[in-house]
């Protein structure tokens, strides 16, 4: 029973809502070396890695604008190069139809200058064939006015000075006359 009354005892000297003075000043101490140590050793890692944290971030940020200013740029560039090269390729398209409507031109040219030229040639050659033609027929009519001529005077006229002469006189009548038939009215 002393055991029971020792520890009611002391129950009335201490308070347990008070602490005593003793944790107090040991539980100030021991938060001032803690807080110290934090302040010291701990809270300058935070800040060097928040301040690392920060300035990746940031750099992360500006790297990220500059690479979207840089795409921006190479988009806008790509844009004016395909634009440029739209354009390029309509000039060269009118350029090809221009071209293309030159030589056409220049073909028609060529085959009406080579129509031109067969009609004159064939045209020479027919001229040529109607010359030997009419030289043919007036030496045949000079041959044959000539022997009727004779047949007609009675007289030869083999020599070939006079039968030029009655054969020039015959056609020039027979060119003469208005319906070609000349002497034989």
């Amino acid at each position: 029973m002393n055991l029971i009354f020792l520890a009611e005892e002391g129950a009335e000297e201490h308070n347990p809502l008070i602490p005593e003075w003793i944790e107090v000043v040991l539980a100030l101490v021991v938060f001032a070396l803690l807080f110290l140590a934090l302040k010291k050793f701990v809270v300058p890692n935070f800040e060097k890695t928040f301040a690392e944290r920060t300035t990746a971030i940031e750099g992360g940020l500006k790297a990220a604008e500059t690479k979207q200013a840089e795409a921006d740029a190479k988009l806008a560039e790509l844009d004016r190069q395909l634009s440029e090269a739209r354009h390029e390729a309509a000039r060269i398209r009118e350029e090809a139809r221009e071209q293309g409507a030159a030589i056409i031109a220049e073909m028609r040219e060529q085959a009406q200058a080579e129509a031109n030229r067969i009609v004159d040639h064939g045209k020479a050659q027919i001229e040529a064939e109607r010359q030997q033609a009419v030289a043919s027929l007036r030496t045949e009519v000079g041959t044959l006015a000539t022997s009727l001529a004779g047949r007609i005077v009675g007289e030869s006229l083999d020599d070939e000075a006079r039968q030029r002469r009655v054969v020039e006189r015959f056609l020039d009548e027979l060119e003469s006359s208005p319906n070609g038939s000349g002497a034989a009215r």
